[in-house]
């Protein structure tokens, strides 16, 4: 069972320098592959944090754009605006995304690390940040605030993504604000459901049509058996 929370939880006092290279320490001798976490000089530190994509709703990309290149990364090109055309497709479910990270950035700047990525146009402020945890059998979602530090929170977890994991999903509000969307943004909405519409009754009619032809299989061979 999934549950989402919104508790708002109490900020415990920063971490000292000495504690934050314990907790590291700690954090790294846990780790079973590569994906350390590293300190700097000025109490700063790196790592890794991997986020699930969980969204139901299509996202908007540019149209006809080929696959970021090693020297567009190096050169920090962005292809999306590179056109003015746009469509929109359903990312996969599920789909997996490791960033490296600072103990400085946020969770909004994880949100947008991932729609560059991915080279979603959509506004920043359609999607948020949940962790993910375990508890008595239950699936535990909770939002997490624009100014949060994953990689704090990683640290604070362990690397084991069983405790916690990183989740990307809708900013929902309880009711879909149309507003937020642009008008060729709504106008592809319309056109995946009216396909998805399309693709429905042809299931339906091809289930019938089988039924059909399978009592009509079964009344043929009635009318020829005696009595």
């Amino acid at each position: 069972q999934n549950v989402t929370q919104t508790v708002e939880e109490e900020k415990p006092e920063p971490p000292t320098i000495q504690e934050i290279k314990q907790k590291i320490e700690k954090y790294n001798a846990k780790v079973t592959n590569c994906l350390l976490m590293k300190l700097n000089d000025d109490g700063t530190y790196t790592g890794f944090i991997k986020v699930h994509l969980k969204l139901r709703r299509p996202v908007t990309v540019p149209a006809g754009i080929r696959p970021q290149s090693i020297y567009d990364a190096l050169k920090e090109v962005n292809l999306a605006d590179m056109t003015a055309k746009r469509t929109s497709f359903y990312l996969p479910l599920d789909a997996i995304k490791q960033l490296h990270i600072s103990s400085t950035t946020t969770v909004s700047e994880v949100i947008q690390a991932l729609l560059k990525k991915f080279m979603v146009v959509d506004n920043p402020q359609k999607f948020a940040l949940f962790k993910e945890m375990r508890k008595d059998g239950q699936v535990l979602f909770q939002k997490l605030p624009l100014t949060e530090y994953p990689l704090y929170l990683r640290l604070l977890a362990g690397p084991d993504t069983d405790v916690l994991s990183f989740v990307l999903k809708e900013n929902e509000t309880g009711e879909v604000e149309w507003d937020a969307f642009s008008i060729p943004e709504l106008q592809n909405f319309l056109m995946i459901l009216d396909k998805e519409e399309k693709e429905k009754i042809l299931q339906v009619q091809r289930k019938y049509e089988k039924f059909k032809q399978r009592l009509q299989q079964t009344l043929k061979e009635a009318r020829g058996k005696p009595g």
